[in-house]
């Protein structure tokens, strides 16, 4: 058959055309666009793309692919730091996007996916999740940011994290995508177009699809209060300028979120709230090791009759550094406390530090490494207006990204989570939307009221059924009051673990050593049939 054939697989170039705008397409349906009907075609031109024989050429397309979307999604990493960190942390990630390239070019030689598009549809989605679960474990822990899930969070698909977290969302996504390639490519089947074969061909896949993004809506998402209402203050304090140089006035962030605890005595009288929220170095100097600070804090504290949440920074005389989370109780100080347990790689630690440094000089930007914090993010507030003790949930920055972190805080007892974030260094980019969506979907995942609350925006406030009630602005200093529904039963997510994720990728696996064994009969047998690619669904 001829490549360019509306019956066979696309020509070269189209394949590589398909696979650029299917990458573009992909990066729109995040935030900030946010269209995330884009993302179903952005699978669907990758699957397109994808349809000529060999997993060279396939590497080479889901390569483009990748590029195509890290490299605009990530552009907030080029704002932080310079072109060469950005450039590489995008090729590393358009790299398994490549993976999956070729390994679909090996499983779709399956011989049982010759001939039935449906199939191939799930096989594909099932490939694409599997890639992109992997790609959130490795190297150095992984790299959740893009995951296809995150785009939905305005979408009916998000409601269906509930179920089975972003593992769920992005397997519907990508399916429904897939789907929708088969459809178009039936629509301009010659032969479809001659007999009338069109119905069958086209409309099933789109139906099925259809009903596929509109089916989570009836997920029974509860949003109700089951132990009682926690009053939660949370500040943006603001930073002196946009980027690098966001933290250089020391003290300035400090003094900032002081003037923003008190300002919130302009919503709510001394002893309403059971607690305030800071952000992730909210505080950019130690309470614990400053004497002055310390009395600020408490000072603060003691003005609004609450307790504290503080973002700060230790640092421990063995070396090394921790970002934590302190509970400041005002006239007795630090009662609790939680240590960031992933801290992101080349960000907050340099791995391979004099390898790397040949290639940027960005790394002595980190002068001492971060150390990972040991224990699980729940902070235990005593709330004397409810008369007990209530585990919040904490999350610092890029932590919300990792599903395990989040449901071990829920299994743990937290009964609303908190995500304590510094967006300083990233400017007007896309970077705090990014994350904000990622915060929504995890209040439905774990059916947990969820506050983001970051030094410059965006910080916000959302019900456990993923609905932004508030929201800032970026780059103002803000505040926010909100009664927040405490809950303790847990989702289907929650219960389900890391289960979904394995299964993903116990499947994807199973299909790629399909296609290998079907591929070795085929060289033993020169009759065998054509792979699935070829088949026009």
């Amino acid at each position: 058959m001829d490549g360019g054939s509306p019956v066979g697989p696309p020509s070269r170039p189209l394949s590589l055309l398909l696979a650029l705008a299917g990458g573009l397409a992909t990066d729109a349906a995040f935030p900030d666009r946010g269209w995330w009907p884009l993302a179903f075609v952005g699978v669907a031109a990758l699957f397109w793309g994808l349809r000529r024989d060999g997993a060279r050429w396939g590497f080479l397309v889901g390569l483009v692919w990748g590029l195509a979307f890290f490299l605009p999604h990530l552009w907030w990493a080029n704002y932080a730091t310079e072109t060469v960190p950005w450039v590489a942390l995008s090729v590393m990630e358009a790299c398994f996007v490549a993976v999956l390239g070729a390994a679909w070019a090996w499983a779709r030689r399956w011989s049982w996916l010759a001939g039935r598009p449906g199939a191939q549809a799930v096989a594909f989605a099932l490939l694409f999740v599997g890639v992109e679960q992997a790609r959130t474990e490795v190297p150095f822990g992984g790299f959740p940011w893009g995951r296809l899930a995150f785009s939905q969070a305005d979408s009916p698909l998000g409601r269906a994290a509930w179920l089975g977290g972003e593992v769920l969302v992005s397997l519907l996504v990508a399916l429904a995508g897939s789907l929708l390639a088969v459809a178009v490519l039936a629509l301009v089947r010659r032969r479809d177009v001659v007999t009338g074969a069109v119905v069958p061909g086209a409309v099933v896949p789109a139906a099925v699809a259809g009903a596929l993004v509109a089916a989570p809506l009836l997920v029974p998402l509860d949003t109700r209060a089951e132990a009682g209402t926690l009053a939660v203050g949370a500040v943006q304090g603001n930073v002196g300028e946009p980027g690098l140089g966001s933290f250089a006035n020391r003290a300035e962030v400090l003094n900032n979120h002081l003037q923003g605890t008190v300002a919130l005595l302009d919503q709510v009288e001394p002893g309403d709230l059971d607690v305030v929220l800071w952000p992730e170095n909210g505080s950019d100097l130690d309470p614990q090791t400053a004497p002055d600070v310390a009395r600020a804090i408490d000072d603060a504290a003691r003005e609004v009759e609450a307790p504290i949440l503080v973002g700060a920074q230790e640092y421990p005389e063995t070396g090394g550094r921790y970002n934590v989370s302190l509970l400041w109780e005002p006239g007795a100080g630090v009662v609790d406390r939680y240590a960031k347990q992933h801290p992101a790689p080349f960000g907050e630690y340099i791995p391979l530090r004099s390898l790397l440094r040949i290639f940027s000089d960005q790394v002595d930007r980190v002068t001492i490494d971060m150390i990972p914090g040991t224990e699980t993010g729940v902070v235990d507030l005593a709330s004397e207006r409810l008369g007990r003790t209530v585990p919040l949930g904490v999350v610092i920055c890029f932590e919300v990204a990792y599903d395990g972190l989040v449901n071990d805080a829920v299994d743990a007892g937290a009964e609303v989570l908190v995500v304590q974030t510094n967006n300083a260094s990233f400017g007007y980019t896309a970077e705090s939307t990014q994350q904000l969506a990622m915060s929504r979907l995890r209040a439905v995942s774990t059916g947990r009221a969820t506050v983001q609350v970051s030094t410059v925006g965006v910080s916000g406030v959302i019900a456990p059924d993923g609905e932004l009630l508030q929201s800032t602005d970026l780059f103002t200093a803000d505040q926010m009051v909100a009664d927040l529904p405490l809950r303790t039963s847990l989702t289907p997510a929650v219960r389900a673990g890391d289960w979904p994720g394995r299964v993903v990728e116990l499947l994807a696996l199973g299909l790629l050593a399909a296609g290998v064994v079907t591929a070795v009969r085929e060289r033993r047998t020169p009759t065998a049939a054509a792979p699935a690619g070829d088949e026009a669904p």
